[in-house]
């Protein structure tokens, strides 16, 4: 049972199996930690060995670690501190003291997706206006939820609002999941905070990828099929892209390509972190033709990207030290850290790579999460669904 102690947060990792008599005490002695704190508001990600006891463990986390706001989900991987526990079981919680933070949070369902009219319809479903958050936290159901129209929505009744989070992962052959929010369970929807007051939120979101080549000008497209780039046939551009690139990248390269395209065209420059990455599904050397995961636009900017170990380290170090100095003379109170299934031992050959490297940029940071089926994060101004990805939201004094 693993406890880590900051000024304004304690995490904790029960690995144990549901024992309500151990839990009582392990519950008081994480709120005690806090050294008389109110915990604003609890994050708890939760195995799904442990799904059949939600409500009971709910309950004693409410009663026994006093929160004001309790919210979180399931997934088979989970992370506490600098800690990445892959498949090991159990759950954690993370307490965080906000000062002067006023958190909303909601539960929203498919059928208000489909519902949903405009930005309005949100401002009342949630009970939050425009101008009334600072930045959402959000957990998703992946199976049972359009969750890309979900943030579409999102991004149109909360404009230039970052959300950050992740869908939850659990028992994929019976594609269940859970939800919580303060006292309940869900299995389907998506629940999120508002973090709004003195408290803001900052992201880091990397996508794991290094830019190769140069920025390029998409001149012809048809839906997700790029015809012509810079007026030469986009396969050409690939290929010439990747002959130019030394022998060592070639090999990183192979089988790891990707495409970014530029959120934000008004730069003069394009850097790491300007790019939305998607999938490189395909290329037709007769035609010249290249398939990707994405509807780009005629005259969008995109440059060619490698995903791969080295790629997805070199990527979270460049932005976390970002980050670090946008954060230098702020308060930070704590962290929730979001990463894809994809990551972790299976990419990076060695445990803990994610959550170790936050904590040395960062730390000491109070830090909760999970492995994710999809992580939530902004590119530019604009919240996208990601994949592979590291989505990191920091819990800020304004």
């Amino acid at each position: 049972m693993q406890v880590q102690v900051t000024e304004h947060a304690v995490t904790g990792y029960w690995e144990q199996g549901f024992d309500e008599d151990a839990l009582q005490p392990w519950l008081e002695g994480l709120r005690a930690r806090l050294g008389g704190k109110q915990p604003t508001l609890g994050l708890l990600f939760v195995s799904p060995p442990l799904f059949d006891h939600m409500e009971t463990i709910l309950e004693l986390v409410q009663v026994h670690g006093r929160v004001g706001v309790l919210a979180g989900c399931s997934s088979a991987s989970l992370i506490a501190c600098d800690q990445e526990l892959e498949g090991k079981g159990g759950m954690v919680l993370g307490l965080y003291h906000l000062p002067g933070a006023e958190l909303a949070a909601t539960h929203f369902t498919q059928a208000q997706v489909e519902e949903a009219n405009g930005p309005g319809y949100w401002h009342h479903e949630v009970g939050v206006g425009p101008d009334r958050s600072n930045g959402w936290l959000a957990f998703a159901d992946p199976f049972h939820m359009d969750c890309e129209s979900w943030v579409d929505g999102w991004n149109e009744a909360y404009p230039s609002v970052p959300v950050a989070g992740g869908l939850a992962s659990g028992r994929a052959k019976e594609q269940r999941t859970q939800l919580y929010l303060n006292g309940q369970v869900f299995e389907e929807g998506g629940v999120a905070i508002s973090f709004g007051g003195d408290v803001e939120l900052a992201t880091v979101i990397s996508q794991g990828c290094t830019p190769i080549g140069e920025p390029w000008t998409i001149t012809k497209v048809d839906g997700n099929v790029i015809q012509q780039i810079g007026n030469q046939p986009a396969y050409k551009v690939l290929i010439e892209t990747f002959n130019k690139l030394p022998e060592e990248q070639q090999r990183r390269a192979q089988g790891n390509l990707m495409v970014g395209f530029v959120v934000n065209e008004y730069q003069e420059e394009f850097h790491r972190g300007d790019f939305l990455i998607r999938n490189l599904l395909g290329g037709d050397p007769t035609s010249g033709a290249l398939a990707v995961g994405a509807r780009p636009r005629l005259g969008q900017s995109l440059q060619f990207q490698c995903r791969d170990a080295a790629a997805a380290t070199e990527d979270l170090v460049e932005l976390l030290q970002r980050a670090r100095k946008q954060v230098a003379r702020r308060k930070v109170f704590g962290g929730c850290l979001c990463v894809c299934n994809g990551r972790g031992q299976g990419l990076f050959g060695s445990p803990n790579h994610d959550a170790h490297l936050a904590q040395q940029h960062l730390g000491p940071l109070g830090l909760t999460g999970f492995f994710c089926n999809g992580e939530i994060g902004p590119v530019g101004k604009r919240n996208f669904l990601h994949g592979y990805t590291a989505s990191l939201a920091l819990f800020l004094s304004k």
